[in-house]
């Protein structure tokens, strides 16, 4: 099209054709907000926010169907959950990877906060690596867009310009400014603990970082062009008994490589708990490793 207004609005609404009718209005004893289909057997992704304490509920489509849900698994620490629907859903939207956003890329926020009329908005990838507090914690690694949202559009899609969603649509942090946990591999590994066991366990390091890039010498002599500078340790964690400092830069654990929140928090699963874990830091100019191991994260 000649028009770049008009290849705007055909992108925006072949995304809205495609994914409202995959994404149900939730109704719950302890909440409200949106879910997205994304199985063929009726698995639906929502914020774990939405359903609160709530053990099951509605969902509804904008096709008129609903059908009751059962709570499958959530983490608070992720705001994700997972519910099931007792009835038949809609084919499933195809998730996607966020691991691929860039700043400025268009995205498109699909939710469904009344059941019957899908709510669509479109805008930007504004921030990528954001930090959202949700009860006390951070989740790590959040997407920033410029998509108008609502409380209602909670639990909805946050798709690219091919219907592929990126991200689950989780909070309003100020005017136009919108929220959304990633989808990415880290999110898969929660969905299927949430699938396989109703929970995530979480190894607890007790490390407060954040992306910083490496000095020259140092890109040069590891690498790496980014590592992880530690903006605080928790005292009495085992990242305190291993030693670990505020001003470290992390450059590796378990051996990887780290340089942003996801490639640490993709470590920190069930299968790291009360393992050693090697780290090195660069610190005082000269590179440090030390073993650190992980405990269980206590969840409310």
């Amino acid at each position: 099209m000649s028009d770049p207004l008009d290849a705007y609005s055909s992108t925006v609404s072949s995304v809205a054709a495609e994914l409202m009718p995959k994404v149900a209005s939730v109704r719950a004893d302890r909440g409200s907000g949106s879910a997205v289909v994304f199985t063929t057997d009726g698995f639906l992704l929502t914020n774990a926010h939405v359903v609160g304490s709530s053990r099951s509920g509605t969902v509804a489509f904008a096709d008129g169907s609903a059908s009751d849900f059962v709570l499958v698994g959530r983490d608070p620490l992720s705001d994700l959950a997972v519910i099931r629907a007792e009835g038949a859903t809609p084919a499933p939207a195809v998730l996607g990877d966020s691991d691929g956003l860039v700043v400025g890329q268009l995205v498109v926020a699909v939710g469904n906060p009344l059941g019957l009329a899908g709510s669509v908005t479109a805008g930007v990838v504004s921030g990528l690596g954001r930090s959202l507090p949700v009860g006390g914690r951070l989740i790590e690694d959040v997407i920033q867009t410029d998509a108008a949202l609502n409380p209602g559009n909670s639990g909805g899609a946050l798709a690219d310009a091919r219907a592929r969603v990126v991200g689950i649509n989780t909070a309003v942090a100020g005017v136009g400014v919108g929220l959304a946990v990633p989808v990415n591999s880290t999110t898969r590994s929660i969905i299927a603990a949430l699938i396989r066991d109703g929970r995530v366990r979480r190894a607890f390091l007790g490390l407060v970082t954040s992306p910083a890039p490496l000095p020259e010498a140092l890109r040069a002599r590891t690498g790496q062009r980014q590592a992880l500078r530690v903006m605080e340790v928790v005292p009495g964690s085992p990242a305190a008994r291993a030693g670990l400092r505020a001003g470290d830069l992390v450059l590796s654990a378990g051996r990887n490589p780290v340089g942003d929140a996801q490639s640490l928090q993709r470590l920190m699963f069930a299968e790291a708990i009360g393992r050693p874990l090697p780290i090195t830091v660069f610190r005082n100019g000269a590179l440090v490793d030390v073993i650190a191991e992980p405990v269980e994260l206590e969840t409310v």
